[in-house]
């Protein structure tokens, strides 16, 4: 039965790094319009991770007049081009909800240095 259940699965994809909760990141995914397709860029903070089921993550960031816009990606998605890690921050949750709320530098997260 898992045979079955591995053949039916989508392969990892090798263009999505090992990211945690607080990185920002940005995701370069191919888009369709019409007949032709082209890659655009997301940029934001990864603001929570699931690795059960359907592996995702949801990446957040401001668009213009201040408004939050979140997006869920499917980690094993062929559609993802690549994903950049560009900084790591140090965060207590697994669960980054509570940005949802905050704005300017109070939506501020602490960078993390490695030692």
């Amino acid at each position: 039965m898992t045979n079955l259940l591995n053949a039916v699965e989508a392969p990892i994809n090798p263009n999505v790094p090992q990211m945690f909760t607080g990185d920002q990141v940005s995701v370069f995914l191919r888009i369709k319009e019409g007949t032709t397709e082209r890659v655009q860029e997301f940029k934001g903070t990864v603001i929570g991770k699931s690795d059960t089921g359907t592996p995702t993550f949801t990446v957040r960031r401001i668009a213009s007049n201040g408004i939050g816009v979140e997006r869920v990606f499917l980690t094993r998605s062929p559609r993802i081009e690549k994903v950049t890690v560009h900084r790591h921050s140090q965060v207590r949750r697994s669960k980054l909800y509570f940005l949802r709320d905050r704005t300017g530098k109070r939506a501020r997260l602490k960078q993390k240095f490695n030692k």
